[in-house]
């Protein structure tokens, strides 16, 4: 319960304000940034707490204590950077000295700052059920015991670990900083938040980079993945017409085990996560191919092996936020997080009717109303819901990049946010995966985003 220890709560009552008449507190107190000292094991950075409201639509007392780092060049250049940490549920402020020296002239140009996401580092919330069941999957169904634990464990706080509230920390910080206008980075859910952020403060941002892009347009197609669905015979077959032992078509391999038998949602999570292991896919082509023909052994072992990789303590990624938070932001077959758990499922079973099966190919409508995603929220005690967003991204310069071999946020979905940019520069880079510049073994990825924001 290490989220709740770090809550200073004083709960005024249980007013909620309806997403339509949500007001901005003026913050006319401007929290400072306190207690600095050098990050550990990151020299360049320097750690600091900033204090925020537990609420920020004024509906509840209390505070939080977020943690904070910041390049120690206050006066660089081009300003302020603000990097948004993926998940939700991964701590951002180990990764600063990572994207800092993969990317010189940013962190030359800039001044990198990021913090921990409410709920995440040390405030984060540790459900150790649900830990230990999915870790950083996104995919992985847990028990509804474990989700039941989790949410009594966040309990009635469950209301204050949103995208929403989370955007207004930033903005405290943005203010703490003393920047007029920041530049916003974020990957993977960090680019749901940076789109998000510009959109909810468009005069206080000057340029966005969105890297393995989520969208920020609230829709059910999201947690129910349908685009990414599609997309692994996209990626299979072009990862196979690069390898010359493979002569076959990989996606109909998984198409015809998941209709025999095998476990979809598993081998779903296991080719989503694969990116990390094999750019290639050579060993996965290659083990699908085999369990087809009945030998199941070396598939099972990369399924297992794919689960353990993704174990991780709540301190690095938090199982209990990701779900507090995508439950309360998303939008679901059934609604959103105020429609009653009892109601929920009919809702799943009518889109699982409705979804035609070309749109989730080489799997099936069951594996997009299955994934853990769906199935976690689907178990979630009813939560007051972030309002859903609808509207474009602001008109400032956006660069979107996107590995065509990402199974996490596919390119389909960066294509989709495209849509929503007016003025928007796409760069897709061949064979790359997640998190280019955090992760991406070339040098395309980081190239495209260092050249953006040095004009």
């Amino acid at each position: 319960m290490s989220a709740l220890v770090a809550i200073i709560v004083l709960l005024a009552g249980a007013g909620v304000a309806p997403a339509d008449t949500v007001r901005r507190p003026s913050h006319t107190d401007v929290r400072a940034l306190a207690d600095p000292s050098p990050c550990p094991g990151q020299p360049r950075f320097i750690c600091s707490t900033l204090t925020v409201p537990l609420d920020h639509r004024g509906g509840a007392r209390g505070s939080l204590r977020l943690q904070v780092a910041a390049a120690r060049n206050v006066t660089a250049p081009k300003g302020v950077l603000l990097f948004f940490g993926g998940g939700p549920g991964q701590a951002a402020v180990p990764l600063m000295s990572r994207l800092a020296a993969r990317m010189p002239e940013v962190a030359r140009a800039y001044r990198i700052v990021t913090m921990d996401q409410r709920g995440t580092g040390r405030t984060a919330i540790d459900c150790p059920a649900l830990q230990a069941e999915v870790g950083s999957s996104d995919i992985a169904v847990p028990s509804t015991t474990a989700v039941a634990q989790c949410a009594r464990i966040v309990g009635r706080y469950r209301h204050y670990y949103t995208t929403e509230q989370s955007l207004g920390d930033f903005d405290l910080l943005r203010r703490a900083l003393g920047a007029r206008q920041v530049v916003v980075d974020g990957a993977s859910y960090g680019s749901l938040s940076a789109a998000r952020y510009a959109v909810a403060y468009p005069d206080h941002v000057s340029r966005v980079v969105l890297d393995s892009t989520m969208p920020h347009i609230s829709t059910p197609d999201v947690p129910l993945y349908l685009a990414g669905l599609c997309a692994q015979a996209r990626v299979l077959r072009d990862a196979c017409a690069g390898l010359p032992a493979c002569s076959w078509d990989p996606a109909s391999d998984v198409a015809w085990l998941v209709r025999h038998g095998y476990d979809d949602i598993a081998l779903f999570d296991t080719t989503v996560a694969y990116e990390y292991t094999d750019p290639d896919y050579e060993a996965l082509i290659m083990a699908l191919h085999r369990a087809r023909e009945g030998a199941r052994k070396p598939l099972d072992e990369l399924v297992e092996a794919t689960r353990q990789r993704q174990a991780a303590n709540a301190r690095d990624y938090s199982a209990g936020l990701h779900a507090a938070t995508f439950c309360s932001d998303t939008r679901f077959p059934w609604g959103d997080s105020a429609v009653p758990p009892w109601r929920r499922g009919a809702a799943l079973r009518r889109a699982a009717r409705d979804i035609p099966e070309e749109r989730v190919w080489p799997y099936l409508p069951a594996t997009a109303v299955g994934n853990g995603f769906v199935d976690t929220c689907r178990n979630w005690p009813v939560t007051r819901p972030s309002p859903a967003v609808r509207r474009s991204l602001p008109d400032v310069p956006v660069l979107i990049v996107s590995g065509d071999r990402d199974l996490s946020t596919p390119l389909e979905w960066a294509r989709w946010e495209a849509r929503y940019a007016p003025r928007h520069q796409l760069v897709v880079i061949p064979g790359a995966d997640h998190s280019l510049q955090l992760f991406e073994p070339g040098t395309e990825g980081r190239r495209a985003v260092t050249d953006f924001l040095r004009r």
